[in-house]
């Protein structure tokens, strides 16, 4: 009787369950869940492209307000946005070169480095970018051939909305790019469009082609050495920690003193430009100083680490996290002449009607290029930070030393040689020089091979030791070659894709206008 009742309880439970249930309504509940779902989705897909779009709003507004009824004050005003456009597209490729070897090597977190990259890039843009810029970038074009303010004006705009439109293409596809190219690209093509081929100063582009290929070799090239000589005077070595405690100051003093001069020769060069023999004779100091301060702080710091290559990557670290910031504000001090460039000799021509080599720029205007790159970085450049630090090639400290160091060398050596070179280029050739390095040394380091082979329990199983094992590092590859296909294409047709179309945007203007 009890289990006939129980059973008789438990159908009738069913039945009540059976009828409560409302098919329809969970289904509609469902579909609402779905939606709501989608909704979010979709609403954080809009809340970068939502916010960019009121920063441009506001930096027009801005103008406007700060301009006044002034005759031209509509150029300004358009000028005032797309500048602030072409910032938002700095931040957001530019400055991942900075900071992603950083990241990529586990020194920095993301949220770190926008931070710390949103700080110095504004900094150095607003305390050393200067206070007059060159209207024309690099000379590329003679401004006495252009017949009127007029023409010079929709000449300007076409080449600001063209470079900003190609590098957010580049962008989009992760290419980082030199956004100095996009301007010269476009400044050549709206030029051409303007006043004719012979308007273009060909040996000055000529300068700017052989770029595409110095700048990305020599950054190469340095950050091999050095990454051959960490590997073969402390990696390799059977006491790695007191192979580090006597070379790894050294290295850090090297560091300290190329970025030292780096800042003095690039970073501060528009407040302050110390004779060559100042220069040098600061950064003997900085290195004899460096190389004292730091000797006893790697020694107390590697007290107690375990002799493995992981020991060696804390000594990286903060190392890392300063040249983040220097070469941020070494970035800032010069490349917002991208952005407010354009923009100032557009308010020049505007209200002045003529058109001037070197104007002046004002607070405001910088404030614009400034507040552009950082929200342009923290909206967009986490994409291209990962590109550089993590998806090109592996990092991890050392590594990202070496390509940090570079990035200082190499600008040194060419600004001294006369060469010109893009920062962007040398950082990512850099990137791609210790990465195909690795791939060499890996496959034909007879020091690597004995180093593993001694360090292996059984040596008859240690890489290089079979035929087997060196045809498997033979198709290892470190450089992920659709990232490195991708990456040089964008830097070749750069020039000519943003001449091209701004070009094409100089015929629109003048025929809508």
């Amino acid at each position: 009787m009890t289990t006939s009742n129980q059973s008789g309880k438990a159908n009738n439970a069913s039945s009540k369950e059976a009828k409560l249930a409302k098919p329809s309504l969970d289904k509609d509940l469902s579909k609402i869940v779905t939606l709501e779902e989608a909704t979010r989705s979709i609403s954080q897909q809009l809340f970068a492209p939502g916010l960019a779009i009121l920063f441009l709003a506001v930096a027009g507004g801005f103008a406007s307000i700060l301009i006044g009824a002034q005759p031209n004050a509509v150029y300004i005003v358009v000028a005032a946005t797309l500048g602030g456009y072409m910032a938002l597209n700095i931040g957001a490729n530019d400055v991942a070169n900075n900071v992603g070897p950083a990241v990529g090597s586990r020194a920095l977190t993301m949220t770190g480095a926008l931070f710390i990259a949103a700080i110095f890039e504004s900094a150095g843009a607003l305390l050393a970018g200067g206070d007059v810029v060159s209207t024309i970038s690099k000379g590329i074009i003679d401004p006495s051939l252009v017949p009127d303010s007029q023409t010079f004006i929709w000449l300007m705009m076409a080449a600001l909305l063209s470079s900003a439109l190609w590098v957010n293409l580049a962008t989009y596809i992760g290419a980082p790019v030199s956004t100095t190219h996009a301007v010269v690209g476009g400044v050549m093509g709206s030029g051409i469009a303007a006043v004719g081929f012979g308007a273009v100063n060909w040996f000055t582009m000529s300068k700017i082609a052989a770029s595409w290929v110095i700048s990305p070799v020599l950054g190469g090239v340095v950050a091999a050495i050095f990454l051959a000589f960490i590997k073969s005077n402390i990696i390799y070595q059977d006491d790695k920690i007191a192979a580090a405690r006597r070379w790894v100051p050294m290295l850090l003093a090297i560091m300290a003193t190329a970025f030292s001069c780096y800042l003095m020769m690039k970073g501060l060069k528009k407040i302050w430009k110390p004779d060559f023999e100042i220069i040098v004779l600061i950064s003997f100091g900085i290195f004899i100083a460096s190389y004292v301060a730091l000797k006893p702080v790697i020694r107390k710091q590697s007290e107690g680490l375990e002799n493995r290559n992981q020991s060696l990557r804390k000594l990286f670290h903060l190392p890392l996290i300063f040249s983040a910031a220097l070469l941020s504000f070494a970035h800032g001090a010069n490349d917002v002449a991208n952005a407010v460039g354009p923009l100032a000799a557009v308010m020049h021509a505007a209200q002045s009607g003529d058109i001037a080599a070197k104007v002046t720029i004002p607070i405001w205007v910088m404030v614009i290029g400034a507040m552009g790159i950082s929200l342009g970085l923290f909206l967009y450049g986490p994409k291209l930070i990962r590109m550089v630090g993590e998806q090109i090639t592996k990092m991890n400290p050392m590594r990202a030393y070496c390509v940090a160091l570079s990035a200082a060398i190499t600008v040194i050596m060419a600004s001294a040689l006369g060469l010109p070179v893009s920062s962007t280029h040398i950082a990512v050739g850099a990137v791609f020089g210790v990465g195909f390095f690795r791939e060499y040394y890996t496959r034909n380091s007879s020091r690597r091979r004995q180093y593993v082979k001694q360090h292996t329990r059984h040596p008859e199983d240690s890489h290089g030791t079979s035929n087997a094992d060196r045809e498997e590092l033979g198709r290892r590859k470190l450089v992920r070659r659709s990232h490195f296909t991708t990456i040089i294409a964008a830097w070749v047709i750069t020039v000519p894709a943003s001449a091209l179309l701004s070009a094409s945007i100089f015929f629109v203007i003048t025929q809508v206008m």
